[in-house]
């Protein structure tokens, strides 16, 4: 069965080992990584990094999905982010001639399998807890971190689909 004869993940069934409250995480994370591999499979690795109408290039999208949610799990840990997470956030959407889509795309599966792993190893009983975004320490808590992720994911997955899309486009037109 193809992605698009697929019903969408969450409509599959819960992910094994995920707790029911936070099964809408991990449903829109292996959505949006199905999605993106779909959608980038047979894309031009010429176009990775262009910015049709000033738009975002898709390199952009897939490396901040990546690097949003290696950074929101972690401050929901409670930890701070490291000087290689803050160097990587330096890096979103520079063009790099040495990163391909296969590297893009790597990247944002290690991920989103290390955030699955953490949403099965996240204590139900402590998504209230209180948590601190960055230097400013902006309070939230556990869970809005973990939402945000998603939704976050979900947003760039939608805004790559376009970019995608306008840059095929216009190469069939071109």
């Amino acid at each position: 069965m193809s992605l698009t004869q697929q019903p969408e993940v969450w409509q599959r069934g819960p992910v094994n080992g995920v707790s029911p409250l936070l099964q809408p995480v991990a449903h829109a994370l292996l959505q949006a990584q199905e999605e993106i591999n779909a959608l980038l499979v047979d894309f031009s690795p010429s176009l990775l990094w262009q910015q049709p109408a000033g738009l975002a290039c898709p390199a952009f999208h897939v490396q901040h999905i990546t690097g949003v949610l290696d950074r929101l799990f972690t401050y929901a840990k409670g930890e701070a982010l490291t000087q290689q997470q803050l160097q990587a956030l330096s890096l979103e959407g520079k063009y790099n001639e040495n990163i391909g889509i296969g590297d893009v795309l790597t990247a944002l599966n290690v991920q989103i399998k290390k955030a699955i792993f953490q949403l099965q190893s996240t204590d139900t009983n402590t998504i209230l807890d209180a948590r601190g975004i960055g230097r400013k320490q902006i309070p939230t808590n556990v869970l809005g971190l973990l939402f945000h992720a998603a939704e976050h994911t979900m947003r760039h997955t939608g805004q790559l689909l376009v970019t995608v899309n306008i840059l095929n486009a216009h190469i069939q037109t071109g």
